[in-house]
């Protein structure tokens, strides 16, 4: 017989987002004094530099020295973070139809460029 004319219950759609590993959360602003940047670095100057420029940015983050043999530094959060483009989209409000125009003319907008 056929499944479809047996009650199974409410099968929930929604389940599957927590399967895949998608980000529910997503308020977590990396570099934030809750979730700093976790950098690391080979020396113990190359980490003061590092440092200046976490704090120039106003950033938080977790900076680590590896000291080993073949130490990799891991800065890839940050250039991330600093390089992360603004982006910033400016409009000219036009003026509404009964206000003085733009051109300077002294007539309303309707009845000049409008």
């Amino acid at each position: 017989m056929s499944d479809k004319f047996f009650f199974k219950g409410r099968q929930d759609a929604r389940q599957s987002h927590i399967s895949y590993g998608y980000e529910a959360n997503v308020n977590q602003k990396a570099g934030s004094k809750k979730y700093p940047l976790t950098l690391v670095v080979t020396s113990e100057v190359r980490q003061q530099e590092i440092e200046a420029q976490v704090t120039e940015a106003g950033l938080y983050a977790n900076i680590t020295v590896d000291t080993s043999d073949g130490a990799v530094e891991s800065l890839a959060e940050l250039e991330m973070q600093l390089n992360k483009v603004v982006t910033s989209v400016t409009q000219q409000k036009l003026p509404a139809r009964n206000e003085p125009c733009l051109c300077g003319s002294g007539k309303k907008y309707k009845k000049c460029c409008g």
